[in-house]
């Protein structure tokens, strides 16, 4: 009985551990500060044709156009916390998505630019997210790693294992 309340103690104690190192990070945080600013993305559609772009789901992709942009070395191996929207890469049989791309914002990666390396991170998870569910922001927790993949529809500078995934919240006192 005693070495189960040791094993309990220990496990809770590592919880406790990795949830107080945890940093929530920021996008901008993953740019170098002395890196020079990037030129905004060049538009790859007429926004007058915009719907016609969209429903054409065959479309090609749109090309990277950063995909070697600087990484903060600084944050490999932290226990972070990073808010963003999911591109699929690996659906397993219960149609949960294992393996994607976290990104910045809304539609990155299909039919506009993707964002540049630094601004996407390769995701894997055991528990994944739902198919359905992915068109909201979420959190991922887990540890960072500044490592590249490449993709089809982009390469990364950063990797993580995501321990935890849950539905970003926007809650602002001024906004009601």
């Amino acid at each position: 009985m005693a070495r189960i309340f040791c094993l309990i103690l220990l496990a809770c104690s590592f919880n406790f551990a990795y949830a107080s190192e945890l940093r929530t990070l920021r996008w901008e945080e993953m740019v170098p500060t002395d890196a020079p600013p990037l030129p905004p993305p060049t538009a790859l559609h007429d926004l007058n044709q915009l719907a016609d772009v969209l429903a054409e789901e065959s479309g090609p992709a749109a090309a990277q156009q950063y995909p070697n942009a600087p990484v903060v070395p600084e944050l490999n191996g932290i226990a972070m916390k990073l808010p963003g929207y999911i591109v699929p890469l690996t659906i397993d049989d219960n149609s949960r998505v294992t393996e994607f791309l976290l990104v910045p914002y809304f539609g990155a990666c299909i039919h506009v630019p993707p964002p540049p390396s630094n601004q996407m991170v390769y995701v894997t998870s055991e528990g994944g997210v739902a198919l359905g569910e992915m068109w909201q922001p979420y959190w991922i927790e887990g540890q960072l790693s500044v490592q590249t993949f490449s993709s089809d529809f982009g390469d990364t500078g950063y990797q993580a294992v995501a321990e935890k995934i849950y539905p970003y919240v926007f809650d602002s006192p001024a906004i009601k």
